[in-house]
């Protein structure tokens, strides 16, 4: 199915690694331009050139993602570059760690500026743009905002906060015809993951106890699987879908876990 996004400017947050990564190659591959935000020059770089080499095109824009001035920045950078802005995947955050026993006012407030307060930014700055293309707008969410894990208020609530402005961003936008839907994650081996993973006494044991849980196909779900979802709400090809938490987790948000 050509999903008809050669040369459409999408914006990705956090797209040099991780989910977000994936994302951007998916994209570059399917003809669109993946301009990547965030504040790792060298990955972004990295990125690009290993696009362009395959044959894509790519580009990126610095940016601190909690500062507002720089997520406006980033957006008019990309307007002076190509013209326009065709779409937007709000991807950029991390499981930080927040808890409500353990955690207090200050580091809350910070994970809830890290994980939410730039889906609202980049949104609004590149909306004049998203107007004149009736583009689309993917927020990536996380199951923790309709399972809980504990631990992690902040991130958990952030995740609450994508969920919602979906669903109120696609009303609003509604007159413009601009499309907004979220894709929620479950359980996605990234190198955070990894990390995350390692901090146990025995890795590889954890690492099976969580995949065996997962009721299709007992593995985790990849990057690339999360990146066709993202290209497909998109494109044209999704043309009457808005407002929708798309879970691509192998049933592990919702499927009955015994049967795995």
């Amino acid at each position: 199915m050509d999903l008809q996004l050669k040369d459409k400017v999408i914006l990705v947050t956090g797209g040099s690694k991780g989910i977000g990564h994936g994302i951007s190659v998916l994209l570059a591959a399917e003809g669109a331009i993946p301009v990547i935000i965030g504040r790792d020059r060298k990955s972004m770089l990295e990125v690009v050139a290993d696009i362009e080499r395959s044959g894509g095109k790519a580009s990126f824009a610095m940016a601190e993602l909690t500062d507002p001035e720089q997520c406006r920045l980033a957006v008019e950078s990309t307007v002076e570059k190509f013209g326009k802005i065709d779409g937007v995947v709000n991807n950029a955050g991390i499981n930080d760690g927040v808890g409500l026993e353990n955690g207090n006012y200050e580091d809350f407030l910070r994970s809830i500026n890290r994980n939410l307060t730039h889906y609202y930014l980049m949104a609004h700055y590149a909306l004049p743009e998203l107007k004149k293309t009736q583009g689309a707008i993917v927020n990536i969410g996380s199951k923790t905002s309709v399972t809980g894990q504990g631990g992690t208020s902040g991130y958990a609530a952030a995740n609450g906060g994508r969920n919602a402005i979906t669903r109120e961003w696609a009303v609003e936008l509604l007159p413009y015809n601009i499309r907004v839907n979220a894709v929620i994650v479950a359980e996605c081996y990234t190198p955070l993951y990894d990390r995350w993973i390692k901090t146990f006494d025995n890795p590889e044991e954890k690492l099976k106890a969580i995949t065996d849980k997962i009721p299709l196909g007992q593995r985790m779900t990849t990057a690339e699987e999360i990146a066709s979802t993202v290209a497909f709400l998109l494109s044209n090809r999704s043309s009457h879908t808005t407002g929708q938490l798309l879970f691509v987790d192998g049933g592990y948000t919702h499927l009955d876990r015994s049967i795995s």
